[in-house]
């Protein structure tokens, strides 16, 4: 989820001066009078918001139908080397990835070797016991009580060679509460789904992920962080002292430790992709999408709005839209899906002074217009 420091309601007021920087790339052209329309007045805001919030970077695709209709990368990707972002830029996505993960999920399930109401150690034995039992189902809707980041851990800087390495850091604490009684986000619990992928399927983490959703996502500049590696296209990362101050590098982190809740670099266009193929059924059967995009409850019948890696709600105009955003130490994303519209759209920033959460003001506008009555 975003952890964003600046929203977009505190600087609206002062965004359209005009005095923004031109987009640093400006292909593929938008189609349609409707769509161009819609690219200059989503350009206008993402330059102005930028130049206020001291974002440097920036990148938006859309797809409609299954084609790419807009893509469009803003500002740079290094400050001090002036490199400009391009639709090749690979930003960190955070928590986006829970939404990669999600995938894998479903498709181990619709093979028949995952079961959603098994306890967790049945893939994962090494995981402790705790006062109540847990299943991946739980796990998976934020609902098993699993804490999230303590103070300190979301700029963690030790290195973790695998995903059950990572697990040492909550493994042994209790739960937050008796599971199915209450929703908290929880990115530990993606983790350790992330173990649970492994004991399912037999194969590591990240073999099974680029084998089974990145590579038939088409998802080719997408990838696991690793600080030491030589990653190509990959952007560096801003922050500010504050929202009145410099922006600056932010600062050093390592996060092996949360690939399957917050670990992929990637760029908007492969996330855009990502979601067309997955709303098209070429990732998983329609059912198994359904699975994933049907919001939990807890025991006393309380929707939560979260389905397996996704949130599942309604706009201002009653349109359902699925969605994930993703906060990571200076970088921010949103991918949003619009599964009657057929429209899909991935933001991503280098900063996390964003925009992110500002879905009406570069997600709305391309979707069709109502029909007049």
């Amino acid at each position: 989820m975003s952890r964003s420091r600046l929203t977009i309601t505190t600087v609206a007021v002062i965004l359209w001066c005009g005095c923004a920087p031109r987009p640093a790339t400006d292909t593929p052209q938008p189609t349609g009078a409707w769509t161009s329309t819609a690219a200059r007045t989503v350009e206008r805001f993402i330059t102005d918001t930028m130049r206020v919030l001291g974002a440097p970077g920036a990148s938006i695709c859309v797809i409609r139908d299954g084609r790419i209709v807009w893509s469009r990368a803003f500002g740079v990707a290094d400050l001090e080397q002036h490199v400009p972002a391009t639709a090749e830029t690979r930003f960190r996505i955070g928590s986006v990835s829970k939404s990669l993960t999600s995938v894998a999920i479903g498709r181990l399930v619709q093979a028949g070797q995952l079961d959603l109401d098994a306890p967790v150690q049945r893939y994962v034995p090494g995981f402790p016991e705790k006062r109540y039992p847990i299943t991946v189902r739980q796990v998976a809707g934020h609902l098993a009580g699993i804490r999230h980041y303590d103070t300190g851990e979301f700029e963690n800087r030790e290195h973790y060679a695998t995903v059950t390495e990572g697990l040492a850091i909550f493994a042994a604490d209790s739960l937050l509460f008796e599971p199915g009684t209450q929703f908290s986000y929880s990115s530990y619990g993606y983790n350790l789904l992330g173990a649970v992928i492994e004991g399912a399927s037999g194969r590591p983490y990240r073999e099974y992920m680029r084998d089974e959703v990145l590579d038939p996502a088409g998802m080719t500049h997408t990838s696991f962080e690793h600080p030491d590696s030589i990653i190509p296209d990959r952007g560096r990362y801003y922050t500010r002292t504050d929202s009145t101050g410099p922006t600056i590098n932010a600062t050093y982190v390592d996060n092996t430790y949360k690939w399957p809740s917050g670990g992929f670099l990637s760029t908007a266009e492969d996330l855009a992709r990502f979601g067309d193929r997955l709303l098209r059924g070429e990732l998983l059967r329609p059912e198994t999408v359904t699975l994933l995009w049907t919001p939990m409850r807890t025991s006393n019948g309380t929707t939560t709005e979260y389905g397996i890696g996704w949130t599942v709600e309604s706009d201002s105009l009653g349109r359902r839209r699925v969605r994930h955003s993703g906060g990571s130490v200076g970088g921010t994303a949103h991918l949003i899906i619009y599964p009657e519209q057929r429209v899909v759209v991935a933001v991503l920033v280098n900063s996390d002074y964003t925009f992110i959460n500002a879905i009406p003001r570069y997600a709305e506008p391309f979707l069709p217009p109502a029909p007049r009555p």
